[in-house]
């Protein structure tokens, strides 16, 4: 009978063994379907195709440069909304809140997550871009229109709503990494500077912020990597016109959106080469940002349980 639980446990350490081989195998899968299918566009264009703007499928000359430029404005924008929302909104679930509201804030912020990207999209097209075309951008433009970025028509779909609707989007993303690095953080940190006649405020900063701060930054770097990659809901607002214009009133389109738009219309093999070689760029900067991500809050989780 031993022997035979012994023999279970040594299938089904090699069961899951064999599940955790497949996933890295998976990864290196796509990735080298991906390189294989781009070697057309990337043997025609080279380097030209990061470096250069025009994107003809009539004449297959193809450059991804606008996309690039629009995929990091709208990201950044939405780094810039969503990061101290969220940093705030996880230590208010952490350090302030009681139980009970934190579970339930958590809940909703969790309910976030999970709405699809297309929703988000159709929120955007009927309720946010009126609304910033209407009273937004107009307000913008009189108030900060001596910047260039606020300068221009107010189209409604565009950069800003891109950078918004992608804010909403990585919020729980974000919320709920900073949230575990916080909760990891000995409580003994806090009591000391209590003890030491710190502040509430005092407490947070020093004794929170700061030794979760590799942690906060992992959590940002993630929340950075899904707004590069999110394909619906900015296609639906970003306008997707293929330019590179400093005001965030204009239209734009991003790596994953010129995907959504042209793959079903694509006719020559150049031009799938192209669109496939967009997804192999973007591919490998998300795993980069997600890697390096991972990182910061391995760090920050292990300097937390040592300490």
């Amino acid at each position: 009978m031993r022997r035979e639980i012994y023999r279970f446990d040594r299938y089904f350490y090699f069961f899951l063994k064999g599940v955790a081989i497949c996933l890295p195998l998976l990864l290196i899968g796509i990735g080298g379907f991906l390189l294989n299918a781009s070697l057309p566009s990337i043997h025609q264009f080279g380097f030209d195709f990061l470096g250069t703007k025009i994107w003809d499928p009539a004449r297959d000359n193809y450059g991804i440069l606008a996309f690039v430029f629009g995929t990091l404005i709208s990201s950044l924008i939405a780094i810039l909304i969503a990061a101290p929302l969220s940093i705030f909104t996880a230590l208010f679930l952490t350090e302030v809140a009681s139980r009970r509201l934190q579970k339930s804030a958590s809940f909703i912020i969790e309910m976030l997550a999970a709405i699809p990207s297309v929703v988000y999209g159709l929120w955007g097209i009927y309720v946010l871009a009126p609304f910033l075309r209407v009273y937004v951008e107009p307000f913008l433009g009189k108030t900060l229109g001596f910047l260039p970025l606020f300068q221009g028509p107010s189209y409604g779909v565009g950069m800003l709503a891109a950078g918004i609707i992608l804010s909403i989007m990585i919020i729980p993303t974000i919320t709920a990494v900073t949230k575990e690095v916080f909760l990891s953080i000995p409580n003994s940190y806090r009591e000391a500077a209590m003890a030491l006649g710190a502040t509430r405020w005092e407490v947070i900063k020093m004794a929170v912020i700061k030794t979760g701060s590799a942690g906060i930054l992992g959590a940002v770097i993630l929340g950075l990597g899904r707004a590069l990659g999110e394909t619906m809901a900015v296609t639906m607002v970003i306008g997707n016109r293929s330019d590179i214009s400093i005001s965030l009133f204009a239209p734009g389109q991003s790596m994953s959106s010129v995907i959504a738009n042209e793959y079903s219309e694509a006719t020559s093999s150049l031009h799938i080469s192209a669109l496939l070689e967009i997804g192999l760029v973007l591919f490998l900067i998300t795993f980069f940002i997600n890697s390096l991500a991972r990182v910061f809050v391995w760090r920050a989780s292990l300097r937390g349980s040592t300490r």
